[in-house]
C-alpha cells in the first residue's frame, strides 16, 4: 500500500496545478471558466489543493481521509455539473480537473485500505466503502468519457442513459428476471447442484462408478453451451423449462466433481480414528467427511451461481416466449436500443451477484473454522 501512495502523490499534485492553472486561463472553453462557476469551483480547487498537501503529509490521520473524502466528493460534483456545457469540445483544463479529483479519491481509497479497524462494524463497513467508492468512479469516469468525447450511444451510452432506461421500463425489466432467474436459473441451480451432490455421494460409496462417470463428467463439462442450449431447447420446449435443462448441464457436473475431491480431502489420521472408533460408512460420513468437504462443496455452488445464470441467458438466444432477459438482448441490438440491453446486463450483474453473496454468507456461517476465515 505505501507504493501505491507513493505513485499517486506526485501525479496528484501535477493534477491539481495543471488543474488550477488550465481552468481559469483557458479562453477556448467559455463553459469551463472558474469566474463564470462562482465560489463552488474556487471552493473545489481549494478542497483538491488541501487533499494534495493531506496526501503528502506523513503520518496521516483521521483529517486526511475526510481531506481526501471532500476533495474528491467537490472534484465529481464539479466535473459532472461541467459536463453538459464541455461536451465534445472539453479544454486541457476540464481533463486536468477530473484527473486531480479521479487521484485524490485513489488516495482516499489506499489510505482506507491500509485502515486497519478492530472492531468487527468498522472492518465490514471499511470493506464494503472501498469497493463501493471504486466503483462509483469507475461509473464517474466512464460518464465523463463518453459524453466529452461525445461517443455515439449506439457504441457505448452513459451511464446516466443506462439508469433512465432502468428507472422507465421497471415492469419490463420484472418481468425479465422473474422469468429468467426467479423460474430458471433457480430451479436449475437447485436441480443441478442437488443432483451432482447425490451422485458425488453415490460415486463415493461405489467406487466403480468414479472410473467411469467422472470420465463422462469432464467431457459434458467440455461441451460449448451453444451447442446443447438448441437441442435442450427442442426437447423441453421454449419456456424457462428448457432453460432451467440448461442450467443442470451446466452446473451437473462442477457440483459432482469438486464435492468428490472434497469427500476424499478429510485427514488420514482422523478416517483411521473413526474407524477405530468402529465408526461406520454414514456416521464417518457426517460426522468427518462432509464437513471437510464443505470448502469445496461451497466453491462448486459459487462457480455455478454464475454459470447458471450465463447458461440460462444464452439459451433464450435459441427460443424463449417475449420475456426474459437473454430474449431483451438479442432483441433490443437488433433494434439497436443498446441502453436497454445494457439495463438488461445490469440487472443481470447485480442479481448474479446478491446471489454469489448470499452464498458466500452461508459459506461464511458454515465454513468458520476453516483456515480461510481465521482472523
Amino acid at each position: 500500500m505505501t507504493a501505491s501512495r507513493g505513485l499517486v502523490q506526485p501525479w496528484l499534485v501535477f493534477a491539481f496545478l495543471i488543474a488550477a492553472v488550465m481552468l481559469p486561463l483557458d479562453r477556448s472553453d467559455p463553459a469551463s471558466l472558474l469566474p463564470r462557476e462562482g465560489g463552488f469551483a474556487w471552493a473545489t480547487l481549494l478542497l483538491l489543493g488541501l487533499a494534495a498537501v493531506a496526501a503528502a503529509r506523513t503520518p496521516r490521520g483521521l483529517g486526511t481521509a475526510v481531506l481526501l473524502a471532500l476533495g474528491s466528493t467537490a472534484g465529481a460534483v464539479f466535473s459532472l455539473g461541467l459536463l453538459p456545457r464541455v461536451a465534445s469540445h472539453a479544454g486541457p483544463g476540464f481533463f486536468a480537473l477530473v484527473a486531480a479529483s479521479w487521484l485524490t479519491a485513489w488516495a482516499l481509497v489506499s489510505e482506507l485500505s491500509a485502515i486497519r479497524a478492530r472492531e468487527a462494524a468498522s472492518s465490514l463497513l471499511l470493506r464494503l466503502l472501498v469497493p463501493a467508492l471504486f466503483g462509483a468512479w469507475l461509473l464517474i469516469l466512464w460518464e465523463i468519457l463518453v459524453v466529452a468525447f461525445a461517443v455515439p450511444p449506439v457504441l457505448l451510452p452513459p451511464p446516466s442513459a443506462i439508469g433512465a432506461r432502468i428507472a422507465g421500463s421497471l415492469p419490463t425489466l420484472a418481468a425479465d428476471f422473474r422469468q429468467t432467474f426467479l423460474k430458471a436459473v433457480l430451479a436449475g441451480y437447485a436441480i443441478g447442484c442437488g443432483a451432482g451432490f447425490l451422485v458425488a455421494i453415490l460415486v463415493d460409496r461405489v467406487p466403480f462408478l468414479a472410473r467411469g462417470l467422472l470420465p463422462v463428467g469432464n467431457l459434458v463439462s467440455a461441451l460449448p453451451i451453444i451447442g446443447i442450449a438448441p437441442i435442450l431447447v427442442m426437447w423441453f420446449g421454449f419456456d424457462w423449462q428448457s432453460k432451467a435443462a440448461v442450467v443442470v448441464v451446466m452446473t451437473f457436473f462442477p457440483m459432482l466433481v469438486n464435492t468428490v475431491a472434497g469427500l476424499a480431502a478429510a485427514d488420514p489420521m482422523s478416517r483411521d480414528l473413526m474407524r477405530t472408533y468402529a465408526a461406520g460408512y454414514w456416521t464417518s460420513l457426517v460426522k468427518l467427511r462432509l464437513p471437510a468437504a464443505l470448502p469445496f462443496i461451497f466453491n462448486a455452488l459459487k462457480i455455478n451461481s454464475t454459470l447458471a445464470l450465463i447458461g440460462a441467458i444464452v439459451a433464450e438466444f435459441f427460443g424463449t416466449p417475449i420475456v426474459g432477459m437473454g430474449f431483451r438482448i438479442s432483441t433490443e441490438v437488433g433494434r439497436m436500443n443498446i441502453d436497454m440491453v445494457w439495463a438488461e446486463i445490469a440487472v443481470a450483474a447485480l442479481a448474479g451477484s446478491v446471489f454469489y453473496g448470499v452464498i458466500a454468507l452461508v459459506e461464511r456461517v458454515s465454513t468458520f473454522w476453516h483456515p480461510s476465515f481465521r482472523s
